[in-house]
């Protein structure tokens, strides 16, 4: 049985992972709205808007910026599964599969839904 001082620093070393979390998803998100942006093509702007502004919110723990950047990630990997069809297992393509799907892992990770259910306002 852990005592009153083991419980919270086991605590606190989750929050602290959930943060870290965070991070990483923050800066993925920010990457891939820059990326986006460099296609230029109409609907990429649409989704580098929504990871933008996702990337914002959820660096100010806003719960809306939650919502949008899960919004926009699946987008992500929608579109670029609709462009690609069967080739997107090629090389160039498999790389952008890769990191865009591990964007979604980490938005809907249960850590990571965790804090933003409980700390996001």
């Amino acid at each position: 049985m852990l005592g009153p001082r083991q419980h919270r620093c086991s605590e606190r070393g989750e929050a602290m992972r959930a943060r870290r979390l965070i991070d990483l998803r923050t800066r993925l998100l920010r990457i891939s709205a820059v990326y986006a942006l460099i296609w230029f093509h109409p609907i990429l702007l649409v989704v580098a808007v929504l990871l933008g502004a996702g990337g914002y919110g959820i660096a100010n723990e806003l719960r809306w910026g939650y919502t949008v950047a899960v919004t926009g990630a699946v987008l992500q990997v929608v579109f670029l599964v609709l462009a690609w069809g069967t080739n997107i297992l090629g090389f160039p393509q498999i790389i952008s599969l890769l990191f865009d799907g591990a964007l979604v892992a980490l938005l809907l990770h249960p850590q990571s839904r965790e804090y933003q259910r409980i700390w996001f306002k």
